[in-house]
C-alpha cells in the first residue's frame, strides 16, 4: 500500500464518520470542507447519502438538489466516505468518483482533487486516500490528525456573512396553456437571479470589528465594483488585492462574532435604461390567463475566512447563495400552481455539528403538520443527529441578536450539571445510571424569591423543565411559581385564589403542567414507604436508561429531584444521586457538593439515619422524553 506524508486533517468527532453498525454495509457520506479557506485535506463534517439508484449508485441529482440548500456557501464537498464491496482500493476509488461528480452537479465549477475513505471494520480505522494526478491509481494517507480544539480553529479562521432578501415575482400563464407554467415561472425566476448582477444593484455591508471598540463599520459596494467572473475555486485571484480602496476591504473589517449583514439595494429607476417613468404590459382581456403573486423570502448564510476580501465574498458567496436559494424555491412552487406557499429559509448550528446549515420550510399548515415533521426527520438522518429530539425545529434557529451565534450551548446564569464535581456513590461494584443532558440548579430564595418552607416541588419542576429547554425541547421559558401555580387554574385543577399563594404541589400536579406547557408526558411511581425505595432501583435505572430526564420524588412536606441511581443487583447495595432543592445559599458550586445539597445518599446510611422516611408515602414523578424531530 503506497502512502504519502501529507496529512488529512479531520475537525468533526471521529465518531460522526463510524457506521452505526456493521449491518451498513452500503453507506456513502460525503465530506464536507473549505478547501478556497482552508488546506484541502481537512474534513470539517459529514452528510449522509440518502438517495441511491436502483443499482445501488448515489442518486446524484437528488442529493445535489438537498445538499445545494444545506450547505453553506464557502464549504463544499471534498470527498466521500464509503461503505461497500471489495477491495480498499476499490471503494475508496468509488468514493473518489461519487464526490467528483457530485461536486459538479452542485456547482458546476472547476473541482478539487477529492478524498476517498472507507472504513475497516476489523481495525475500526477509517482509511482516506486521493487519487494520484493524471492517473487512476488510489494513494493512501499514513497520515491522519483528528482534531481537540476543531470549533476554535473553524472560526479563528473564518466568519459568516448573512443576506436577508424579499421580493414579489408577478408571473402571467394563459389558461389554455397550464403546462407552460414550470418554464414560464422558470424564466422569471432566472431573470430574478440574473438582476442581482446588475451593476445598478447595491450592497451595503454592515458589521463590528470584535478586535477593536470603534463604531460599526459599513460601506456600499456597486455591482460595477464586484467580479462576477473569477472562479470562485481561484483563490490566487484574490491573493493580490490591497485595502487601497473600500472593495478590496477584508472581511476581518466587519468581521464579529455575529455575521456580517449583506442588505441588496436596488435603484430601479437607474436600472431602466429608457426612462424613469413606470411602465405597463398589455394583456388581452379575451385572453383568459390565470395570475400568480409569489412571494420570495431569502435568507442566505455563507462562510468566508477573514482575509478574504469582502468584495469578492458578495460576488462568489453571497450572491451565488441567493441564486442556489431562488432555484431551490422555484422547484417546490412549481409543484403546485400554487402562490400560498410560506417558504421561509433557517439556519441551525445543532450540537455535535461544527458549522451552520440551512433548511427551507414551508410554514402553510405550521411545524406540527405531517409533512414538516417527515422534512424534519430527513434532515437528522442526513446529519446523523439522534431522531428522539427537536434540534431542527424553527425554535432552534439561530438567533442573530445574541452576542455569538457560534455558541452551541444555551447560556445560562445558573449553576448547570452541578452533580459532574460530586465523588462517587459509595456502592461496591454498583451500575451507575445517571440523567441524559444538562440542566440548571432550582432552590429555595433563587433570583430573591423567598419560597422557603413550600416551594421545594416548584423548584424540582423548575430545574426539570430546563432539562427539556437544554436538550431543545422546548423553547419556552423556565415558568416561575406564579406562572406554575397559573397553568394549575386554567386546567381547572386549582380554583383562582391559588395564585399567589404559598400552597405546597406535589407530583400529580407536575404532571398536569409539564402536559400543559410542554405536551410531555409523565409516568408516576408510588411508594407506600420511604423504606421500599431501593427496591425501586432497577426501574429507575431502566429509566434513565431509556428516558434520561430528572425524577421528581415527593414524600411528606419535602420534594427532592434525583439524577441518577448506582445499583448492585447482586447485593441490593444502592445509592441515589439527589440534587436538593431546600439550598437557600448563594450559587457557590464548592459549598453546595461540600454541603452535600447536591450528592449520592443511601436509604440508610453508616450511622444508620434513614434518608426516606419509614413513615411516608412517596410519589416519584418520571417525565417521558418526547419521541420526536
Amino acid at each position: 500500500m503506497e502512502a504519502t506524508e501529507r496529512c488529512v486533517r479531520v475537525l468533526c468527532p471521529k465518531r460522526k464518520l463510524l457506521p452505526r453498525s456493521k449491518d451498513e454495509s452500503t453507506v456513502l457520506q460525503w465530506l464536507i470542507g473549505s478547501p478556497l479557506f482552508l488546506p484541502p485535506l481537512t474534513v470539517i463534517s459529514s452528510f449522509r447519502c440518502l438517495h441511491f439508484l436502483d443499482n445501488g449508485d448515489p442518486d446524484l441529482q437528488k442529493e445535489a438538489d438537498d445538499i445545494r440548500t444545506l450547505l453553506l456557501r464557502g464549504f463544499d464537498i471534498v470527498g466521500a466516505l464509503y461503505l461497500g464491496t471489495g477491495a480498499w482500493e476499490e471503494k475508496a476509488g468509488k468514493a473518489v468518483e461519487f464526490s467528483w461528480q457530485l461536486r459538479k452537479y452542485i456547482s458546476k465549477e472547476e473541482t478539487y482533487n477529492m478524498l476517498g475513505a472507507t472504513f475497516d471494520f476489523n481495525s475500526g480505522d477509517i482509511l482516506f486516500a486521493s487519487k494520484i494526478a493524471k492517473s487512476k491509481k488510489i494513494e493512501a494517507f499514513s497520515c491522519v490528525i483528528y482534531e481537540d480544539t476543531a470549533d476554535e480553529y473553524l472560526w479563528e479562521k473564518g466568519c459568516l456573512l448573512r443576506c436577508e432578501m424579499a421580493f414579489k415575482l408577478p408571473v402571467y400563464v394563459p389558461v389554455d396553456k397550464t403546462s407552460d407554467f414550470k418554464e414560464v415561472f422558470s424564466l422569471s425566476t432566472i431573470a430574478a437571479a440574473t438582476k442581482l448582477k446588475d451593476t445598478h444593484v447595491a450592497y451595503l455591508v454592515e458589521g463590528t470589528n470584535v478586535y477593536s471598540k470603534e463604531e460599526p463599520h459599513s460601506i456600499v459596494l456597486h455591482g460595477a465594483d464586484l467580479d462576477f467572473s473569477a472562479s470562485a475555486c481561484d483563490r490566487k485571484a484574490f491573493n493580490n488585492v490591497t485595502e487601497s480602496n473600500e472593495k478590496d476591504l477584508a472581511c476581518s473589517v466587519f468581521c464579529s462574532k455575529n455575521a456580517i449583514q449583506i442588505t441588496v439595494l436596488s435603484n430601479k429607476s437607474r436600472s431602466n435604461s429608457e426612462s424613469g417613468a413606470p411602465r405597463t404590459q398589455y394583456l388581452p382581456a379575451s385572453d383568459p390567463a390565470r395570475f400568480f403573486i409569489v412571494n420570495f423570502k431569502l435568507d442566505v448564510l455563507c462562510y468566508a475566512s477573514k482575509d478574504f476580501p469582502v468584495a469578492a465574498a458578495i460576488s462568489r458567496l453571497v450572491v451565488p447563495g441567493l441564486t442556489d436559494q431562488i432555484v431551490s424555491m422555484e422547484k417546490v412552487f412549481v409543484q403546485k400552481l400554487s402562490s400560498e406557499h410560506q417558504l421561509c429559509p433557517y439556519h441551525f448550528l445543532p450540537p455535535g455539528l461544527l458549522h451552520p446549515v440551512t433548511a427551507i420550510y414551508d410554514l402553510k399548515y405550521g411545524e406540527a403538520e405531517v409533512a414538516q415533521a417527515e422534512i424534519r426527520k430527513t434532515l437528522h438522518e442526513r446529519l446523523g443527529l439522534p431522531l428522539d429530539r427537536p434540534l431542527l425545529r424553527v425554535a432552534n434557529s439561530l438567533a442573530f441578536g445574541v452576542k455569538d451565534i457560534t455558541e452551541t450551548k444555551l447560556k445560562s446564569k445558573l449553576l448547570i450539571d452541578v452533580h459532574t464535581e460530586i465523588p462517587s456513590s459509595g456502592v461496591s461494584g454498583g451500575n451507575l445510571s445517571l440523567i441524559d443532558g444538562s440542566y440548571e440548579y432550582y432552590h429555595y430564595l433563587l433570583d430573591g424569591f423567598d419560597d422557603s418552607g413550600w416551594g421545594c416541588a416548584y423548584r424540582s419542576l423548575q430545574t426539570i423543565i430546563s432539562w427539556f429547554r437544554l436538550q431543545y425541547y422546548t423553547s419556552i421559558g423556565v415558568p416561575s411559581h406564579r406562572e406554575i401555580q397559573q397553568a394549575l387554574v386554567e386546567i381547572g385543577d386549582k380554583e383562582p385564589a391559588f395564585v399567589g399563594s404559598r400552597e405546597w404541589i406535589g407530583a400529580i400536579e407536575l404532571s398536569f403542567v409539564l402536559d400543559k406547557l410542554l405536551g410531555v408526558s409523565c409516568k408516576i411511581m408510588n411508594v407506600r414507604s420511604g423504606s421500599e425505595l431501593p427496591e425501586k432501583c432497577r426501574e429507575l435505572a431502566m429509566h434513565f436508561a431509556t428516558q434520561g430526564t430528572p425524577i421528581m420524588i415527593g414524600g411528606g412536606v419535602l420534594a427532592y429531584t434525583l439524577l441518577g441511581v448506582d445499583y448492585n443487583e447482586t447485593s441490593g447495595d444502592c445509592a441515589f444521586l439527589i440534587l436538593d432543592p431546600h439550598y437557600t445559599g448563594g450559587d457557590d458550586l464548592k459549598k453546595i457538593v461540600n454541603g452535600g445539597w447536591c450528592g449520592w445518599k443511601k436509604a440508610v446510611d453508616s450511622k444508620g439515619r434513614n434518608f426516606f422516611l419509614k413513615d411516608k408515602f412517596y410519589n416519584l414523578l418520571l417525565p417521558q422524553r418526547p419521541n420526536m424531530v
